[in-house]
Parts: structure tokens; sequence; C-alpha cells
């Protein structure tokens, strides 16, 4: 890994820092020589991470947080201005689906309403709350936790903030149309505060991942067998590196878009990381 000087002696603050691909996040930058606060709805995991970064020489404090809520932001604000000082970089990971916006099949058929089939989930049955609670976790969250960590920011050289999108957001998936909305919000909540943040020098991106094997979505990529699910194989067939990403192939996207002198004049992007899935037409 390359070393980025710049970055050490800073702040950063990972929400869902539990999670596979934000413990990646968080590990990457504390081995850059930041200062890591890990924000999780999941105090443990949280805790683990950063754990597992001090026993590595690195500086981390696990923080139980609910992105929802700003009490509990305006607590881990304060727990990670009297640990470490003010945060210099925002990494807004936490997200998520929830099944209730989600559809059984890829598309709909009419025998699929006239003879419906018990536990099949159609466009008909999303359930408004799941979407809710979809958009709230990804966008929702977003915003608060910009809200509440960027005050920290305003009068500070090399500020940075950056989302994590999908790749859902530039096509939407089938059967997942709720989350894929919700990230297309971020993306686009991302190129709305770039333009909206310029003026007082903070730069906004967004990391968009494709296909990554974590634990929310082994199910629906292998069987119990390990063998590829059929949606998995049409996946990795789409993709022409052939395979799912690994947390580390984010390490250079994240570190680019961190270290303003690598990066200073980049704003309001949102960087694919998706081994060509999008560039591939299927034939």
């Amino acid at each position: 890994m390359y070393h980025h000087p710049s970055l050490s002696g800073r702040v950063a603050v990972v929400t869902g820092g539990g999670g596979v691909l934000c413990s990646g996040f968080a590990k990457d930058l504390a081995a850059q020589g930041m200062k890591v606060a890990v924000l999780d709805l999941n105090a443990d995991a949280a805790k683990a991470v950063a754990d597992e970064i001090t026993a590595s020489g690195g500086a981390a404090i696990g923080i139980a947080c609910n992105v929802l809520e700003q009490e509990s932001l305006a607590r881990a604000r304060e727990t990670v201005n009297s640990t470490f000082g003010t945060c210099d970089l925002l990494l807004n990971g936490a997200g998520g689906n929830n099944p209730k916006g989600t559809t059984s099949k890829d598309t709909l058929e009419l025998a699929d309403i006239e003879h419906k089939t018990e536990g099949l989930k159609t466009f008909f049955d999303l359930d408004a709350s799941g979407i809710s609670f979809v958009f709230n976790l990804n966008f929702l969250g977003t915003l608060l936790t910009t809200q509440c960590f960027a005050a920290d920011m305003l009068k500070k050289e090399n500020a940075s903030i950056i989302n994590i999108s999908s790749m859902n957001a530039y096509r939407p998936l089938t059967r997942i149309p709720a989350y894929s909305a919700a990230k297309a919000a971020v993306s686009n909540f991302t190129q709305w505060m770039a333009v909206h943040f310029a003026d007082i020098g903070i730069r906004v991106n967004a990391i968009a991942p494709g296909f990554f094997s974590t634990h929310q979505n082994k199910a629906l990529l292998y069987n119990e067998d390990g063998t590829l699910t059929a949606r998995a194989d049409k996946i990795i067939t789409h993709t022409p590196l052939g395979r799912f990403g690994v947390p580390s192939d984010l390490s250079g996207a994240l570190l680019f878009l961190a270290d303003d002198s690598y990066s200073g004049f980049v704003t309001g992007v949102i960087l694919p990381v998706d081994g060509g899935f999008a560039s591939y037409a299927g034939v």
C-alpha cells in the first residue's frame, strides 16, 4: 500500500464501521496514521474493529451510534472530539437493504397476480415501512451524519466527505428497487453537497462498489454447498474481471479520494469499482 503522509495524524469518522467493507475502510485509514472513530449500530462490532486496529499499532475507538438519531450522533461526536479532536474526514458508510423492499422475481407475470403463490412478493406487495427504512438508513443517515460532523469541518483545510453509493445507483438491479433508488439518492446528494460545500473547502465524493461478497449478501450469492446461485452466476458472467470484489479492491479508491494531494481538484465524483460490470452489455 502506498504511503499517504498528508493523512497521518488526522481524524477520520467511519459510519457502518463494523461491516465488512467499512471495517476495511477504517483499517486502511488507520494504516495511514489516521485516528479513526469506528461508528456502528452494533457496539460490539465497532469495538472489535477498533481493537483490531489498536492491536496493530493504530489509533481507533469504537462507538455505538445510530445514524438516524440526532442525539446518538451528537453523543458520538462529543466522544470523538474529546478523544481524538474534530473530524477531518467523514466516511458515510452506514447503509443496507430490507426484505420488505424487495421482490421475489426479476419481472412481473400475470400469473403472479391471478394465481398468487404463498410467500411470493410482487411489486404490489412492497411494504411502505420497509422502503422507508431503506431510504432512511441510506439517504437520511448520510444527511444527518453529515450535518453533525461537517459542522466541525467548516474552517479546516483539506476536509473531505466520502459517501458510499453503489453501482445500483447507475442501473437498478432487479428485485431490489428500494435499495437501488436509495443509493441513487446518495449519489445525487453527493453531487449536491459537492457544490454546496465548495466555497468553504469541503470536498464531497462517493465510491460506488459493484458486487462484493459480504455477510449481508452471502445467501444471495452462494448455495449451501458453496456453489454460486443462479443470480450470482449471472453476475459473474456479466463481470469482465470474472470475480466478486474483495475489500482491498476499494483501498486505492478510498485513499485517492481521501488524500488532498492526490485529489485536491476532485469533487462531486461517484467513482465506480465494479470489475467492469457496468461496461458490459452482455454480448
